[in-house]
């Protein structure tokens, strides 16, 4: 799907999801995922939000438009639960909170992460991790060139509630409770809405396309076993439907659990075979493995993703021994050997 087809579909209309909890898609600039929910749960002290959108006139305005559809105003909304950190959930909650006087909350991980965001630290920053991949000179000057044009000089505005795991944020007459997913991002939260029996997944379930693990970085040093181990944090859930940021809310979600983990072992096993194959570093395990289109058509942030995904994978199995890291610049992967595996053993 190419940038421009976002405008030749309509949006999804405003949709009640239960009584007193609506949808409302906010369009996206530039994506294939053309829309985030934006949920909103009615109160008699006025509307709260899970997620808010990208931070763009639109938005705000379909935000706004949707928010009429219903019965409230943006000026009414007293609370922005954000599911993470990422701009199309996080930008537009503090141009909702300069109109409402709202609060704005995130998990503490994800928090963390916006001092990163800020001046030349994402180029620097993305820049290791390419140098670390073993990506082309060509690729990383075209990546500086393109991060530039994004860099972000002015502070970001900071949250004013943090929400842990197990957090249970003040919604009159609601009963959520935020469940800390880490994957997608390091402070992902979903939140659980027991009337109902209701998942409120971001990004982290999504009922057709998988979430974008990051490579691993700093303290983040396994995105990948981070999320799987968080999809089995929701297996005891009995959902009767998940709401999820995107596309379209879905039931059975154990059946999209298997789903999730199923095309994570299915990557495990041709990042292996690349490697037996001869690949040693994270972009020629890249080039090696399919993706929604061929490698070499892919460029940008398209690419960077990608490899970012083979990153997660063989940082992954080095943590399951079943691939050796070998430090340096770049990083050099080769898969374990039974003689290694013995030599591991003690005795």
């Amino acid at each position: 799907m190419s940038a421009a087809d976002p405008g030749l579909r309509p949006l999804p209309p405003v949709e009640r999801v239960r009584p007193g909890l609506w949808s409302v898609p906010v369009p996206l600039p530039n994506t294939s995922l053309r829309y985030v929910l934006v949920h909103v749960f009615e109160t008699d002290a006025g509307p709260y939000l899970v997620d808010a959108g990208w931070d763009t006139d639109e938005a705000f305005e379909a935000l706004s438009a949707g928010l009429t559809a219903i019965g409230t105003r943006v000026e009414d909304v007293r609370g922005v639960m954000v599911s993470h950190v990422h701009p199309d959930h996080y930008g537009l909650a503090h141009r909702v909170r300069e109109v409402s006087g709202a609060w704005v909350s995130l998990h503490p991980a994800d928090a963390a992460v916006l001092d990163r965001l800020e001046g030349d630290r994402p180029v620097e920053s993305t820049t290791a991790t390419l140098r670390a991949s073993g990506a082309p000179r060509e690729v990383l000057e075209r990546h500086r060139e393109a991060m530039a044009r994004f860099t972000v000089r002015s502070r970001i505005p900071r949250p004013d509630l943090l929400l842990d795991d197990g957090a249970e944020p003040e919604v009159p007459g609601w009963n959520l409770t935020g469940l800390w997913t880490p994957g997608h991002s390091p402070g992902h939260m979903c939140f659980w809405e027991p009337r109902y029996a209701l998942l409120l997944s971001g990004d982290h379930v999504l009922p057709r396309i998988t979430p974008n693990v990051p490579p691993p970085t700093g303290a983040n040093d396994d995105t990948l076993g981070a999320y799987l181990r968080s999809l089995e944090r929701l297996e005891g859930l009995d959902a009767v439907e998940v709401l999820p940021a995107h596309e379209h809310r879905f039931a059975g979600l154990g059946g999209r659990l298997a789903e999730l983990r199923g095309h994570h072992e299915s990557r495990f096993k041709e990042v292996l075979t690349a490697l037996e194959a001869g690949a040693r570093t994270v972009w020629e395990v890249a080039g090696r493995m399919s993706w929604s289109r061929p490698w070499e058509s892919m460029d940008g942030f398209a690419q960077r993703a990608a490899a970012g995904e083979a990153f997660a994978h063989l940082r992954a199995l080095a943590r399951r021994a079943e691939v050796h890291e070998e430090s340096g610049e770049p990083l050099r992967w080769r898969v374990v050997r039974a003689a290694d595996e013995a030599w591991r053993r003690p005795g």
